[in-house]
């Protein structure tokens, strides 16, 4: 199954599970498959769910270039790294990122410190 193929089956399990909640739910399966999309590009990108605050807030997620971890595989960046490639804002499923979210506070304070804001619910 390819990685988009099983990104989709996930969504549709935890959704038919019912017991998840509308945001943070999802945000597993997002994580692998944007991690297998980092893996086929040059440099490598690794997505990050939940990063720190290391001052605009906190981003649900982030991408960080291979040179930014010691080992690609280790689990976090080498300390201070902040994405290289951009942050990520989630909004829950059925919302829609064209309305309003562009306009909040994390958005814009991510703006302008990582300059690459992607928002998707």
């Amino acid at each position: 199954m390819n990685p988009l193929e099983t990104y989709l089956k996930e969504l549709s399990e935890i959704r038919a599970a019912g017991a998840g909640v509308k945001e943070t739910s999802y945000y597993g399966p997002l994580a692998h498959l944007l991690n297998e999309i980092g893996k086929t590009l040059k440099p490598k990108v690794k997505c990050i769910i939940n990063l720190q605050n290391v001052g605009a807030g906190l981003p649900d997620g982030g991408f960080f270039t291979q040179e930014q971890f010691q080992k690609f595989a280790d689990a976090a960046p080498l300390p201070g790294q902040t994405p290289a490639r951009g942050v990520m804002v989630f909004n829950p499923p059925r919302s829609r990122p064209d309305r309003g979210s562009m306009a909040c506070a994390q958005v814009n304070n991510c703006c302008n410190r990582d300059r690459q804001v992607y928002v998707t619910n």
